[in-house]
């Protein structure tokens, strides 16, 4: 059963267009500052335009406060806002009644505690994902988009009481089995579809997306 799958991090209009005529699900843009796949809400805003309405445009922010969230808004026209830092299920319900937007937590995962954390966003959030928790050891290491994945054998038998999404070093090599390992009913890719940090591959977006439509 083919997989929603959601590309993240784009930058340019090119890789936008492969997204989505591709056929993906959501495609997101990052606005945390110390990532390679930054860019300015003006440029997203410009970007955004060239998605359709059947297309989610995401965009990624990191422990932001009211006034950063605001000032992206101001510039970029979003359906979504992804959360994904240490953010509380109080936090996350002022982010939505503060600015009218549903919202995905992103839940950081190294073991089954972590799992069981995101219950406390059931009531709070719209979706939720589940990405990889960045090893201690693991020096200058994002919230996100390091290519490294988590025990997928955490998630199987689980089921939450709103949408999903997997993520953590997800690319088309692993995908069919992270998909297979979880039950995973929608993924999230950055670093998978690179060829570099921040430099997205056309190919490689092609490819994962139409893994992802043939399960």
């Amino acid at each position: 059963m083919p997989v929603d799958a959601k590309i993240c991090g784009l930058k340019t209009a090119e890789t936008v267009d492969a997204a989505v005529s591709g056929g993906a699900f959501m495609i997101g843009f990052n606005f945390f500052a110390r990532s390679p796949r930054y860019l300015s809400p003006a440029l997203a805003g410009e970007l955004g335009k060239r998605v359709p309405a059947s297309t989610g445009r995401v965009g990624l922010v990191v422990d932001a406060g009211d006034d950063e969230i605001a000032a992206i808004l101001n510039e970029a026209r979003l359906d979504l806002l992804q959360l994904h830092g240490k953010e509380t299920p109080d936090r996350v319900a002022a982010v939505k009644a503060r600015f009218g937007l549903p919202v995905m937590k992103v839940i950081s995962v190294a073991e089954a505690a972590d799992i069981a954390s995101a219950r406390a966003y059931e009531d709070v959030a719209d979706r939720l994902m589940f990405d990889t928790k960045p090893p201690k050891s693991m020096s200058n290491a994002l919230p996100g988009g390091n290519a490294i994945s988590f025990d997928w054998s955490l998630l199987r038998g689980q089921s939450f009481g709103l949408p999903w999404m997997l993520a953590g070093g997800l690319h088309a090599g692993n995908l069919a089995q992270a998909v297979k390992a979880t039950g995973a009913p929608a993924v999230d890719t950055s670093s998978g579809v690179e060829d570099r940090p921040g430099k997205k591959s056309i190919n490689k977006i092609k490819e994962f997306l139409a893994i992802a439509q043939s399960l």
